[in-house]
């Protein structure tokens, strides 16, 4: 075993300790929310349960944990900003998982819901964790720090966003603009940086400011969470897509391959598996160089951009 490969075991093994450390804290949390009240249809409260409390990695809960320790803040203080963004985060699943979307039937080694109770259902359930996510960060923030933090997660959430880089993900692939395949790789590739950027890097962000927001942080340690954010989620969708790409259905918890199989566009297959890889290291160390001025507060940000594109699920 080469020294390189010992940081990595090392490295591995210590940002599993702490995402556990996240799951432990969060996860009852997570299970609070959805006490529900009498008016509360059961069989819609049993999807929410079903779509929420699935297996994960509660990666933007610790985003938004870290964050908040990174600037001084407490995760006390962070927790309602955390169960909200994994509200919006689950509910997205629920909903790209649709027929009408990406079509999937497994998550995280499980029935989609969609599969698991039935469509409308699906529908309902990404619709009521939508508005409870708002409800829990505009009723769990400080009065000072509710609206603000509201609008940064419905800029996320948004067509800004999330909403919009999953269109213009489904227009690439349908075929409702023009095709971008014959086009050189450098238009493709920022082709995909911008969907990412949208897509998945906008709840990244809007994780990290709420992390920071919760803690009291000023404009200064703000902006470095940006620039760590938007290297990470970069970082995070390169390394998704080489899953897809080399991963198996029963590691990675979901269907592989999907991406080839539609023709989309993926890193892999317009810049190749080695270049791609190449890139989410970089973009990692780039992550992890922004956080540097914060210190030791915020070594599990560094450790999590540096493992994120190592992982094999």
């Amino acid at each position: 075993m080469t020294a390189s490969t010992i940081t990595a075991a090392c490295s591995d093994t210590e940002i599993r300790a702490a995402l556990e450390k996240v799951r432990g804290f969060i996860e009852p949390r997570l299970e609070a929310s959805l006490a529900g009240s009498p008016e509360s249809a059961p069989r819609l409260v049993d999807a929410m349960r079903y779509a929420l409390l699935a297996p994960g990695k509660r990666l933007r809960p610790a985003l938004v944990l870290w964050a908040a320790q990174a600037c001084g803040g407490t995760w006390e203080g962070a927790a309602p900003a955390a169960v909200a963004v994994e509200m919006i985060h689950a509910y997205s699943l629920v909903h790209d998982d649709l027929p009408a979307m990406d079509d999937d039937d497994l998550r995280r080694g499980r029935p989609t819901c969609h599969r698991a109770f039935d469509e409308a259902t699906a529908i309902l359930c990404g619709d009521a964790l939508q508005a409870l996510a708002f409800e829990i960060l505009a009723t769990g923030m400080p009065a000072n720090g509710a609206a603000r933090g509201c609008a940064v997660l419905a800029r996320a959430a948004g067509a800004e966003a999330l909403v919009g880089g999953q269109m213009d993900d489904l227009a690439t692939e349908r075929g409702w603009i023009a095709d971008l395949r014959p086009e050189p790789a450098t238009v493709q590739v920022a082709w995909m940086e911008r969907i990412n950027r949208r897509k998945t890097g906008g709840l990244f962000h809007a994780a990290l400011q709420l992390g920071g927001l919760a803690a009291g942080a000023g404009a200064a340690r703000l902006e470095l969470l940006a620039t760590f954010g938007a290297a990470f989620g970069q970082a995070f969708q390169i390394a998704d897509d080489l899953l897809d790409a080399e991963g198996s259905e029963a590691t990675v918890g979901k269907r592989v391959g999907k991406d080839a199989d539609r023709g989309k566009l993926t890193f892999p297959t317009v810049l190749g598996t080695a270049e791609s890889r190449r890139r989410a290291v970089d973009l990692a160390d780039a992550a992890a160089a922004a956080v540097a001025p914060l210190g030791a507060a915020a070594a599990e940000l560094a450790r999590l951009a540096r493992w994120i594109v190592t992982r094999d699920h």
